[in-house]
C-alpha cells in the first residue's frame, strides 16, 4: 500500500489530509472513508468517532495501531471497495472519499508523515563511506566496521516533493544526498534483529539535505552534524508498507537526477548494515517509538561531495526508488540574515 498525506483546497480553505492509494491515481480519505461507515451504521456523531477510529494523521494512526497500522490500512481500502460498490461515494456531509490525482489538480502531496518522535540517520553505505574517507586522507576508522553508527536530527524542518529547498543564510556548498528512508510502527527497546522486521511500518524516500562547507567545520571540532543537517530534509512522495515487500528488506535501484542529468545511481541493499541491524543498534537500553524516522545514510555516488559536482539555486533534483517513487525539489535562492 502506498500511504500519503496530501493537501487538498476546499471552500473552506487548504487542508492536509491523510489518504491511501487505492490504484495509480485514486486517493481514499481514510477519515471520511469510516465517517461514512459510521453514518451507515446509524451512529449519533460519526464524524466524532471517526475522527477516534481513523483520525486524518499517519502518526496518530501509528501510535494508535502500533504493528496493527498495515492491517488498518488494508482493512480501510477493503470497506472502501465494499462501499464504491454500494454506490456510496461521499459522507452525509458531502465529503469526498476519494478522488482521482488526474482530474484534481489542485491536490499536492506533502510529507507523507505529519509528526515524527526522533529522527535518526545512519553512515550505512561502504561506498560512500570510503570516498568521504579518501578526500580526507584517511582509511575507514576500523570501528565503523563495528557499529552502525549515527547521527540525531531535529524533527522540524521535514518537507515533501514539489516544495522549494531552503538555501541557509550560513552556507555556500549546498548538497543533496540521496537516501532510503524508514518509519517505525511498533515500540520497542532492546530489540534483536530477528524480530526488527515486525516495528517496521514502511519505507520511503529520503533527502538529506547538506551544508557542506559548515558540516566540515563541526566535524573537524569531532562534534556535529548541526547546523550542517538542521534545516531541511525531504520525505515522498508516500511511504509504502512492509508488506509490499513481504516483510523483508528489499533491494531497490536508487536514482538521482539534476536538471534531467542522472548523478547518482545505486541501490539500497548496498548497504553495510542491514535495518535489522540498525534497529538493534539504535534499540539498545533505549526505546523506539512508533513515528520514529530512519535514513540509512548516503547511497555510493548519492551527492555532489563524492562527485564534486554541486546543486545551484533554481535546480531542479529529482531522487527516486524503483516501486517507491520520486521527489522532486527546486532548489531555493540563497536568503540574507534575518530574512
Amino acid at each position: 500500500m502506498r500511504i500519503c498525506t496530501y493537501i487538498r483546497q476546499t471552500p473552506l480553505g487548504k487542508f492536509k489530509r491523510l489518504g491511501v492509494f487505492f490504484n495509480d491515481t485514486t486517493v481514499v480519505d481514510v477519515n471520511l472513508l469510516w465517517q461514512k461507515q459510521f453514518e451507515k451504521e446509524g451512529f449519533f456523531n460519526p464524524k466524532e468517532k471517526a475522527l477516534d477510529i481513523a483520525p486524518s494523521s499517519l502518526s496518530k494512526i501509528l501510535k494508535n495501531y502500533q504493528e496493527a497500522s498495515i492491517a488498518f490500512f488494508q482493512e480501510s481500502l477493503e470497506l472502501f471497495n465494499e462501499l464504491s460498490k454500494e454506490g456510496f461515494l461521499k459522507t452525509n456531509d458531502g465529503g469526498d472519499l476519494s478522488f482521482d490525482l488526474k482530474d484534481d489538480k489542485s491536490v499536492k502531496l506533502a510529507c507523507p508523515i505529519d509528526n515524527i518522535n526522533c529522527y535518526r540517520d545512519f553512515y550505512a553505505h561502504e561506498k560512500h563511506v570510503a570516498t568521504g574517507f579518501k578526500k580526507r586522507g584517511e582509511p575507514i576508522p576500523p570501528a565503523w566496521y563495528e557499529i552502525p553508527a549515527y547521527y540525531k536530527g531535529p524533527t522540524s524542518g521535514f518537507i515533501g516533493t514539489d516544495e522549494f529547498i531552503q538555501w541557509p543564510t550560513y552556507t555556500k556548498k549546498l548538497d543533496y544526498e540521496l537516501e532510503f528512508g524508514l518509519v517505525i510502527a511498533k515500540d520497542g527497546k532492546n530489540i534483536k534483529a530477528q524480530n526488527a522486521m515486525e516495528h517496521i511500518f514502511g519505507y520511503t524516500v529520503f533527502n538529506d539535505i547538506s551544508a557542506r562547507d559548515i558540516q566540515k567545520k563541526e566535524m573537524a571540532i569531532r562534534l556535529g552534524p548541526a547546523k550542517g543537517k538542521d534545516f531541511c530534509s525531504v520525505v515522498g512522495p508516500v511511504i509504502v508498507t512492509a508488506d509490499e515487500f513481504d516483510f523483508k528488506e528489499p533491494n531497490l535501484k536508487m536514482t538521482a537526477t539534476i536538471n534531467d542529468e542522472v548523478w547518482s545511481e545505486g541501490y539500497t541493499g548496498d548497504s553495510h548494515y542491514t535495518w535489522a541491524q540498525m534497529i538493534e543498534h539504535a534499540s539498545k537500553e533505549e526505546w523506539l517509538l512508533a513515528t520514529d524516522f530512519m535514513g540509512s545514510g548516503t547511497v555510493g555516488t548519492g551527492c555532489g561531495l563524492e562527485l564534486d559536482k554541486w546543486i545551484q539555486s533554481g535546480d531542479i533534483v529529482e531522487l527516486e526508488i524503483e516501486k517507491i517513487g520520486k521527489i522532486r525539489n527546486i532548489v531555493g535562492t540563497p536568503t540574507q540574515p534575518g530574512v
